[in-house]
């Protein structure tokens, strides 16, 4: 059937270029987008001017010597009129164009006698012949599967996907312009690495042919930046993809945009302060509002946001006290709750399990503060409690929506962090992260105490209220199936 279609509309554009007109030009001579024609519809009107719109055709109501046509680009649709009389090759272009087709339309606009608001079409440019045919709706791809392979279709028959994307792009230009606002210098790093850090993830491989060496995808946009920071820089950020060969799930994906930032001569304190007010600025400049749906869950971003001790809540929702406890009791814990743990898990990889089952109840925004070191290498430890990191992690709906923590900045016991992370590797962590000498060698030289925090585009599904995959273009799925 679909191929009986195609090939109906090859014949069209056979017959196209038999009359000598080219169905695929370079240009268009557009005056107004439809939107702009509909907003300055009465002053057009009383001047009769001439102009030209361009878009798709998605509707077309044949009336014999007239033809109603819907015309619809990224601005809005109008109803174009095509009247035999007065129109040049109107039996062809009837014959001929077909709903999809991308088109410039000459005339004037004039309302019908119904009042519709109209263009009667007087000159007329094919810009693009569709050989497939768009679905009548939305409802004609409503399998989600099929609707995320082929997102354009997506997009041009749902406002409300089209919508999301118009509020991702003011998300990130609202956190952009706001660090700049603050005084950070946005940069660009390396998206291949020698050693891949900054997180616990397991990397993407690759092979570099020129150099003949192997590299990783980065992880995190961390390592660099905070090198940038050795430098003398003392206020960086970045926007950029990230790739982490993990699982998926409604909030994770293997590639993905991160904002990170660092700020010397301040600590978490200072941090959660901007972090604060960053957020309810953008969470407005996004939603328009400070209350916002998760899960069936309201979310109230404007209240002044707490900060919750980590060994506290683990004590009182767990049952386990984080100063004495060990790894033993941790494992014994985690096989009583049904989690399924493995032997060679750390007492870091243990501890974080457990918590999942407290942060699913955290709905209203929070800062969770001060965890222990075992799951947090690359932040400060707090001075007069040096089993605690001074790290705050952002919880809102029942999940992780950022972190930011006093940076470590002693060269000494960073290299003690890594030596313990890569003797998890060698029992089998494929997670933990990998002791990396170029950057101890850059701590070496000084840096400065500063603050960091980092953030990926989880909170704008959560924002949202859908799963991560369906707020990027194009996420990445399996072959489909011939």
């Amino acid at each position: 059937m679909i191929d009986s279609l195609i090939e109906e509309r090859k014949k069209k554009l056979k017959n196209i270029k038999a009359k000598g007109v080219d169905p695929y030009p370079a240009e268009s001579k557009r005056t107004h987008t439809i939107g702009e024609a509909l907003t300055s519809f009465n002053k057009l009107l009383k001047t009769k001017k001439k102009i030209r719109l361009t878009g798709r055709l998605r509707a077309w109501r044949d009336q014999g010597g007239v033809v109603f046509a819907d015309l619809k680009d990224a601005s809005g649709s109008i109803q174009l009129v095509f009247k035999k009389e007065g129109f040049k090759d109107f039996d062809f272009w009837k014959e001929n164009l077909d709903l999809g087709d991308f088109i410039e339309a000459g005339g004037a606009l004039f309302k019908t006698k119904k009042g519709q608001e109209s263009l009667e079409v007087k000159s007329f440019k094919l810009l693009s012949k569709s050989l497939r045919a768009i679905p009548k709706d939305f409802y004609g791809i409503t399998e989600i599967e099929t609707r995320l392979r082929q997102r354009y279709l997506d997009i041009a028959l749902n406002s409300e996907v089209r919508d999301i994307f118009i509020k991702k792009a003011k998300f990130w230009d609202s956190l952009r312009t706001e660090l700049k606002t603050q005084g950070f210098l946005e940069v660009e790093t390396p998206v291949l690495e020698s050693v891949p850090g900054g997180a616990d993830a397991e990397p993407f491989a690759t092979h570099h042919n020129a150099l003949n060496e192997d590299f990783y995808l980065r992880i995190s946009l961390e390592i660099a930046l905070k090198k940038i920071m050795v430098a003398g820089y003392e206020k960086v950020f970045e926007i950029g993809r990230i790739f982490r060969n993990e699982g998926i799930d409604a909030e994770h994906l293997q590639d993905y945009t991160q904002l990170e930032f660092y700020w010397a001569y301040a600590d978490y304190n200072d941090l959660m302060k901007l972090i604060e007010a960053m957020f309810k600025k953008t969470i407005k400049a996004t939603c328009g509002t400070l209350t916002t749906s998760y899960r069936g869950q309201k979310i109230n971003w404007n209240k002044k946001w707490p900060k919750v001790d980590y060994y506290k809540i683990f004590k009182e929702k767990i049952g386990l006290d984080l100063e004495t406890t060990t790894k033993d009791d941790l494992f014994k814990k985690a096989v009583a709750e049904g989690l399924k743990p493995d032997r060679n898990l750390s007492r870091g990889r243990l501890i974080d399990m457990l918590f999942k089952k407290v942060r699913h109840t955290m709905i209203q925004p929070c800062f969770l503060i001060n965890p222990p070191v075992d799951i947090e290498p690359l932040a400060k430890r707090i001075n007069d409690e040096p089993g605690k990191v001074a790290r705050f992690q952002i919880v809102a709906g029942g999940t992780e929506l950022g972190k930011g923590f006093s940076e470590a900045n002693d060269p000494i016991d960073q290299r003690a962090r890594f030596e313990e992370q890569m003797k998890l590797r060698e029992q089998g962590d494929v997670e933990a992260q990998r002791l990396d000498e170029d950057f101890l060698e850059a701590l070496e030289y000084g840096t400065p105490p500063m603050a960091g925090f980092g953030m990926s585009e989880r909170v704008f599904s959560v924002l949202m209220d859908k799963p991560v995959r369906e707020t990027v273009f194009f996420p990445l799925m399996r072959k489909k199936k011939s």
